[in-house]
């Protein structure tokens, strides 16, 4: 049995937006559905914007996966400060880089990406739709 981890974002509004730009930077397709196609009770008594979605994701050919959906309007939703970070870890500098440079666009960058004592490449933004992430490239370790 194999286990995977993906990140499910939840968004007040702007999930389809930043699905858009997350299979941009990393490439992949948006897959999603919205409330109008597979909305229930609980989401109409909630509020549900019918054009908003209900799932929605980005499965990326080189592994990068992400999920999000629309918090309706008649459920709590508080974005909180920090509750979570987005890892992005890989092999490839220019890669990294370039998935930065699509990341900070629009956004506010918290630690320029460059050097760090334990990696070869690290840095933190914050995207335009609110999520932190942070990308380095993983330090070589000779055991």
């Amino acid at each position: 049995m194999s286990v995977t981890t993906t990140p499910h974002l939840n968004f007040r509004g702007q999930a389809r937006a930043a699905l858009d730009h997350y299979a941009g930077v990393f490439g992949g397709e948006v897959v999603a559905f919205s409330f109008a196609q597979g909305g229930d009770d609980r989401d109409a008594a909630d509020g549900a914007v019918p054009d908003q979605l209900k799932w929605g994701g980005v499965q990326a050919p080189g592994g990068f996966s992400v999920m999000a959906f629309d918090v309706p309007p008649g459920r709590p939703y508080d974005a909180g400060t920090d509750p979570v970070y987005v890892s992005v870890r890989g092999d490839d500098a220019e890669e990294i880089t370039r998935y930065w440079a699509g990341l900070a666009e629009g956004g506010t960058v918290r630690a320029e990406l460059g050097p760090a004592g334990y990696a070869p490449l690290y840095g933190m933004v914050t995207d335009r739709f609110g999520v932190t992430w942070v990308l380095d490239v993983v330090a070589r370790y000779d055991g």
